[in-house]
């Protein structure tokens, strides 16, 4: 199966923001043990450098996003992931774009804490323990 995280579970990790942050760690751990293919988007490799830069250093950011390449595939963001979301029944564009890019990349599930977002998807939604109960 594969799964796109959005960028606030991400940001629970390496932002360690609670009380998120164990159940993003514990959905990471299920993922690895049930052989599953994380994905994030481009979109995402760069706000998580922006956010994580400003809340803590430059390095804590290169060197979190050179660790999650290591669990992590990246979903591409081009025109046509632009031109899907602006035409998507998502209204928020950031999450319009992830379910765009999951589309785009044969994604099954999108993980989020934000699923009344994402209340128009095609893709389904979990938040990380719905998920993990699902297992």
């Amino acid at each position: 199966m594969n799964i796109l995280l959005d960028t606030n579970i991400i940001l629970d990790i390496v932002l360690e923001r609670q009380p998120f942050w164990e159940s993003a760690v514990r959905l990471l751990e299920a993922a690895a043990q049930a052989n599953l293919t994380l994905y994030v988007t481009a979109t995402t490799i760069t706000d998580l450098y922006y956010i994580t830069h400003k809340a803590r250093d430059r390095a804590t950011a290169r060197n979190f996003i050179i660790d999650l390449l290591q669990f992590v595939e990246i979903a591409g963001v081009d025109k046509t992931t632009i031109i899907e979301a602006l035409h998507s029944q998502i209204t928020d564009f950031e999450d319009a774009i992830q379910e765009s890019a999951a589309q785009q990349n044969a994604i099954q599930v999108i993980i989020t804490r934000n699923e009344k977002d994402y209340k128009n998807a095609v893709v389904k939604v979990y938040n990380p323990e719905s998920f993990l109960q699902s297992l």
